[in-house]
Order: structure tokens, then sequence, then C-alpha cells
């Protein structure tokens, strides 16, 4: 089977840690044996004009790959252009998160393009063979005139090879970090206010009032190789985001058996219930230094890695190609 994956972020020299979530599922899909062609429109790069030879160089690449199915992996702008100039082809759209929810705690210019982009994925999911998404509270987001029978949740996997359990004293030394600290993960954009980290900044700082020697990690620009380093020399991950769809950092903290404390967001409830060690806090930083406290006190890892075994990327790439079938 053939697939053409569009998508408008990808890991790149100058952005490793960018889309690596795309990338992990093309491996995927690939690993299974599938034949997928990748169109990266940078729009990190090249801005919103990336789009205006989108639709040519996708009938490009239908031309000269034939493909059997066209994977938007994102949505917004890209999937409405994408959908409309492959219209007589089987098409999927996937959504992650902010191109179905939108980013209303931004100002200005970057509010109404998002705006722009979640009316975009709208056009695009009526026109769309089949959509995921990878959480049920996106499947609320979409608008009451897309065919409910066409949506299937399908979260994103994770490479169980790449994140698995290593020992955190040497994951430490090889880091720099005090072996001593109480290591705290936020997997974030100090510029970006759906994350709120000034919200798990003051959660951190809370702590120090308790005695407890915490350092925060704010994980930026960081490769996909070296991500399973950072988590397996942290004590805990935590996530204060708005909105999220699903976090691929939650999944890839449980494969490596590290603590979660997290605000009720996306799937995050649904991937740490049960697992003992793991938290759901309120958006108060009373909450989040109170849960933060329990994961210091136990000081342990968790059992974790069993939870994500379903969501390897060889069990969810047979997930998509069960998806494709249906609209061949």
């Amino acid at each position: 089977m053939r697939i053409l994956a569009v998508t408008n972020t990808y890991p790149n020299p100058e952005t490793p840690g960018h889309g690596t979530f795309i990338e992990q599922q093309i491996k995927g899909l690939r690993k299974i044996g599938l034949e997928v062609e990748v169109l990266f429109l940078d729009r990190l790069r090249e801005g919103m004009r990336v789009y205006r030879s989108a639709g040519k160089k996708v009938l490009s690449c239908i031309e000269k790959f034939e493909p059997h199915i066209i994977h938007i992996m994102y949505g917004g702008v890209m999937a409405d252009v994408v959908t409309k100039a492959a219209a007589s082809h089987p098409t999927v759209v996937t959504f992650h998160g902010s191109d179905l929810l939108g980013e209303n705690l931004s100002g200005g210019w970057r509010k109404f393009i998002s705006r722009f982009g979640v009316y975009s994925s709208w056009k695009a999911a009526k026109r769309a063979r089949r959509i995921i998404v990878v959480s049920k509270v996106l499947q609320y987001a979409l608008p009451e005139f897309i065919d409910r029978s066409k949506v299937r949740i399908i979260p994103c996997g994770i490479d169980l090879d790449r994140f698995n359990v290593m020992d955190r004293k040497s994951s430490c030394e090889k880091l720099g970090w005090d072996c001593s600290s109480f290591h705290i993960l936020f997997n974030g954009n100090s510029n970006d206010p759906v994350k709120r980290p000034q919200l798990a900044r003051k959660a951190v700082f809370a702590l120090y009032e308790f005695g407890v020697k915490a350092e925060f990690h704010e994980m930026r620009g960081v490769p996909n190789t070296e991500v399973s380093k950072w988590l397996n020399a942290s004590d805990v991950v935590l996530l204060t985001s708005l909105h999220e769809g699903s976090p691929t950092i939650i999944k890839e903290a449980l494969a490596c058996n590290l603590p979660v404390v997290s605000v009720d967001v996306g799937d995050v409830r649904e991937r740490v219930e049960g697992v003992e060690g793991c938290h759901i806090a309120t958006p108060e930083v009373k909450s989040l230094a109170e849960k933060l406290i329990l994961v210091y006190q136990r000081g342990i890892r968790i059992d974790g890695r069993t939870r994500v075994q379903e969501l390897s990327l060889e069990n969810v790439a047979c997930r998509l190609v069960s998806l494709y079938k249906e609209i061949i």
C-alpha cells in the first residue's frame, strides 16, 4: 500500500525536535511494510505562502507516486488546501489539538490565524473520507455538521525501543545534572501561553517552602533521540497546558516509568488513571505543588510501561492500515 503523507511539521537540522510525532508515525507505517512518500510543507520557514503552491505540489506527487491514500497529518489551512486539491482521491486528515481547539490565549495576528485555521479544519473535515482525532476531547470539538461515522480516535504511537527505562544516575551525569536534586521536566515553551509555563514555575517555586531542592527543566529544541535521556534523568514530568490533544510527552514518560503530574487535559487522565505515582491536579499552584510533593515523598519510579504497550508504533500503524482499507 502506498501512502502520501502531507505535513507542515517535520524534524530538520534547524528544528530537530519539531514534528517528531509525525516522523514516528511514518516510521511505524514503514516498519510494517507500507510505502510512504512525505510531502513536507515547511510552514515554520516559509510562512503562510507555502500553501499557495501546496495544491500543485500535491497533484504532482499524486501523478508521480500514485498513492492509494493521501494522509494529511495535521489540520488547519494545509488540510483545507490539500483536501480540496485531492478531492477525487481517498483522503484522511488527523487532528492533534490546536488545529481544532484554536489558541485563544494568543493575541493579535496569531489569534486571528488560529481561528482561521480552525475554520479551515472544519472544511477539510467535511471533505475527508476519514477523520482521525488523537483523543475523545477533539471528537467533541468537531462541528455538528461532520458525519461522526467517519471519525476514528487513534492516538499517535511511540517508539518503545527508543523510549525505555535507563539508570537515573547515569542519565543525570550525561546531562550534567545534580543527582541529589528533584528534577522536574516541563515540555513547553516559555513564550507559549497555552502551555502555561508561569503556572508550572510557580508550582515548582512553592516546593522550596517545603525544603525540596527542586530544579525546573524546560525541554525545547531537544532532538527526539535525546528525549529519553531527559526523561530518565528526571523525577517527574509536569504538564500545565490549557488544552492538549494526546500529549506525546506523557506517553513517553510512561514508557520510561517516569511519574506524571498533570492538569486534566486531553487524554492524560485516561493514560495515567490507576498508575500509582501519577497524579491529576487542578490548574492551581497549591494543587500542583501538593501533587509534586507526593511524587517527591514516594521517591520511586512508576510501573507505566505496561500501560503504553498498545501504543507502540507498530500497533498504531496497524490501526491506521485498518482505517485505510475502509476507503480504498
